[in-house]
């Protein structure tokens, strides 16, 4: 079984100065999770539901993308330039991290 790196600081991490922005789109998310819910305790028509749930789906595979693409950009390409066994151990963590988006 691999073992689980430890974690950088929270200044190391690549998505660090789109925090505000990933936080911004984090809450219209909630705001349309909500929604959704509040669309069920309404009674809405099922279609607009799930046209709402396709939606909110979306937006969090997007922050999904937009966070790997950072940590690509930022923790994998410095670990890479130092090479040694770290730079393996974040491809192989990315690798891992796009598998799951996949499965997902």
């Amino acid at each position: 079984m691999p073992s689980t790196p430890t974690a950088p600081g929270p200044s190391d991490h690549g998505y660090i100065s789109d925090k505000d922005r990933y936080l911004a789109r984090l809450k219209r998310i909630e705001g349309q999770a909500r929604g959704i819910h509040r669309m069920i305790d309404e009674d809405s028509y099922c279609i607009d539901i799930l046209t709402q749930i396709s939606a909110l789906t979306s937006a969090l595979e997007n922050v999904a993308l937009g966070l790997l693409d950072d940590h690509l950009r930022h923790c994998v390409v410095d670990a890479a330039r130092a090479g040694g066994p770290e730079a393996t151990e974040k491809l192989d963590e990315a690798s891992r991290a796009i598998a799951r988006l996949i499965k997902s």
